[in-house]
């Protein structure tokens, strides 16, 4: 068979060099490249009947011209053309706008078929495409696709090339599923498949054509995905350690609170991995408060009994105190020594630092990026932990890894990712859930309220405030800006203070220098300052037990997921914590997270309606997301077909005939090119 990926498009009749440039515009370089190019909607002109046309909507008609057209002039070029046709007795008129020339083609009793939007009150439609006698049983009945085009091509244009590259390599395709997939799913094959999902003659052929393209699109990834692991999972391999289950069991039974059911089956999952061969990287994902940090403790705790250093990366100086703190605190009773590494640290106190980090005195070494400097120097590194890992780069994250050996990595995260994101943009690594928060803890009361009413809410903070407790004022801005009109840090911060003294008020801002953010922390964490006015820096990982109260203004101006982030940093330290959210939404979607932020209090489902909202790109935000681009897949709709996909791609490389049996040559073919592209950019 012709190799279809490597056929130049100037193969395909009709594509000379100059139409060859616009294709590559569209990244159409190959024959396969083209026949891959789908449609991104139908024309629908198949003929439906005045009573089954909806009102409102794009419909076909098929009649006969009755009476005479007329046509009235505006100006000298623009044009208002009525007709009536008759449709199988009842008369629609037509109207055209700007089309004058078409009355010369019109004769009473002519056969005319029109599409165009239907008004169903006025039996009036609006037509955009017309044609008369024979000319019209070209398109009558059929689904057209439409494609994405550079200014230099035309729909009609691509149409009839992709037309002619299926009558002339359409023999070519080669099959990729294996047969027993296709059976299993009932699936067309690849070629028709293709074809229909580029010329459907009706709904359920395009609807049969997508089915296969997407199990397809989703299975190839997968595949792509799992073989990748195994490849690194089989040439990396971990340390050999031996885990002390007896004193691991003591250590967690003797914490003075139990373990909730999901930290127990995340514990079990991580010490599996920590006592496989291969390097454990997985992925923990858990709800605002739900109990990471002493997941993290026992990990460390059971890395310190097999005889290696544990180190934890976290985004901020102010942070890295805070989880040291919160570490001591559980595994003080083990005799571990637990160190802190900044770049804000002393010369004199670093030096002693890296020299017991270097002799390996230091059990735990929790600090910023100052962990991935050159000048330290692990003696024994054998687990490695980063908190919110999306804040630091992949190059930050490897190069802490590279500090040892082959040390278990697991990444850490408060921000929770729908399971349809995690399966695809986390694909690489294993992924744990918290899903269960612990006994106790009382959800944040949260309230919508407008901005006519915000005397009322500083009243509120002040009152709380002078019962001994904290609050945060969140804004979206610094300071004041002629071209928007969200509220600003510096100005609530001077409303604030003056409105409510002599209660002490803060101001944090991104634009402050990290001494300055730690100082400001520092105070607050101290109680120093009891309202802390702040943009988003606080979004993440500060733990200030004592707040209460967060406002956040121009709520609606937020994502979700960040609202949730925000809403996490208070009710940390028992009682009953509120949430207020100031917003005048301007849109149903500013309406809809206002409404889901009062309604529920779990991540989890809060970050579905976030991806529902926003789609997978700003979910993530572009350029990091790191999530493919399916060509007919959707994540959100196609997402059960995803998880069996992967189920059966899994079920495909564990066979005892992966390697050798026929049906699988076309998959062990695909992965082998995807290595060599691979190889290119490593």
């Amino acid at each position: 068979m012709i190799d279809l990926a490597h056929t130049p498009v100037t193969s395909v009749p009709g594509v000379g060099p100059k139409r060859a440039e616009e294709l590559k515009k569209l990244e159409i370089e190959s024959v396969a490249d083209l026949l891959g190019y789908f449609p991104y909607r139908y024309d629908d002109f198949r003929v439906v009947d005045v009573a089954e046309a909806v009102h409102d909507t794009k419909v076909t008609l098929k009649g006969s011209i009755y009476g005479t057209p007329s046509i009235r002039w505006y100006g000298r070029k623009k044009s208002r053309l009525t007709a009536r046709i008759d449709v199988n007795g009842v008369y629609v008129k037509v109207v055209w706008f700007n089309q004058a020339f078409l009355k010369k083609k019109m004769k009473t009793g002519e056969t005319v078929v029109v599409s165009g939007k239907w008004d169903a009150h006025r039996l009036q439609l609006t037509a955009d495409r017309t044609w008369f006698g024979q000319e019209s049983e070209k398109h009558v009945g059929r689904l057209e696709p439409v494609y994405s085009v550079t200014s230099s091509l035309s729909v009609s244009w691509l149409r009839k090339t992709i037309y002619g590259a299926f009558a002339a390599f359409g023999r070519e395709i080669e099959e990729v599923l294996p047969q027993k997939l296709r059976s299993r799913y009932r699936l067309l094959d690849r070629a028709r498949a293709m074809y229909y999902l580029h010329f459907p003659k009706g709904r359920e052929e395009g609807v049969q054509a997508r089915r296969r393209m997407v199990y397809e699109e989703l299975f190839l990834y997968e595949l792509k995905l799992l073989w990748h692991r195994k490849q690194e999972k089989a040439a990396d391999k971990g340390m050999t350690r031996r885990l002390d289950h007896e004193k691991l069991d003591r250590f967690i039974e003797s914490l003075p609170f139990p373990l909730t059911g999901a930290q127990r089956r995340v514990v079990e999952e991580i010490v599996r991995d920590m006592a496989d061969e291969s390097r454990m990287n997985r992925l923990l994902q858990g709800d605002v408060g739900s109990g990471k940090t002493v997941v993290a403790a026992i990990a460390l705790y059971a890395n310190w009994l097999s005889g290696f250093q544990g180190a934890m990366m976290v985004p901020t100086e102010i942070l890295a105190e805070q989880h040291l703190r919160s570490l001591k605190e559980l595994l003080a009773p083990t005799g571990m020594n637990m160190i802190l590494l900044t770049g804000g640290m002393k010369a004199k106190e670093k030096r002693e630092a890296l020299s017991q980090i270097q002799m390996g005195l230091a059990d735990v070494v929790v600090g910023t990026h100052a962990l991935i400097q050159e000048d330290v120097i692990y003696r024994s590194l054998g687990l490695v932990i980063t908190d919110e890992q999306h804040r630091f780069g992949v190059r930050q994250r490897s190069k802490l890894r590279e500090k040892g050996e082959t040390p278990d990595v697991l990444h850490m995260t408060a921000t929770p990712i729908p399971r349809t994101l995690a399966i695809t943009a986390y694909g690489d690594m294993d992924v744990s859930v918290i899903d269960e928060m612990p006994a106790g803890r009382q959800p944040v009361e949260t309230y919508w309220v407008k901005s006519d009413v915000w005397s009322r809410v500083v009243e509120f903070i002040g009152k709380v405030c002078r019962t001994g407790r904290q609050a945060y004022v969140i804004c979206p801005l610094i300071e004041e800006s002629e071209k928007s009109d969200l509220q600003n840090a510096q100005a609530v911060f001077e409303e604030i203070a003056e409105e409510l003294a002599p209660i002490r008020v803060g101001l944090l801002h991104g634009r402050m220098s990290p001494a300055e953010k730690d100082e400001v922390m520092r105070s607050y964490a101290a109680k120093e300052i009891q309202i802390l006015v702040s943009t988003t820096v606080v979004e993440v990982g500060v733990n200030v037990p004592n707040a209460t109260v967060m406002v956040i203004y121009d709520a609606d101006r937020f994502g979700l997921a960040q609202l949730h982030q925000l809403r996490g940093r208070v009710g940390r330290g028992g009682g009953q914590a509120t949430c207020v959210l100031v917003a005048d939404p301007r849109s149903e979607t500013g309406i809809e997270r206002m409404r889901v932020m009062c309604e529920t209090t779990d991540g989890f489902e809060i970050s579905q309606k976030d991806l529902e909202l926003r789609g997978p790109g700003e979910f993530f935000g572009v350029k990091q997301s790191g999530l493919p681009e399916f060509k007919v897949a959707d994540l959100l709709e196609d997402f059960k077909v995803l998880e069996l996909a992967r189920a059966d791609a899994a079920e495909i490389l564990e066979a005892t005939d992966w390697e050798e049996a026929p049906e699988y040559r076309p998959l062990r073919e695909y992965l082998d090119r995807f290595q060599k592209e691979q190889a290119k950019f490593d």
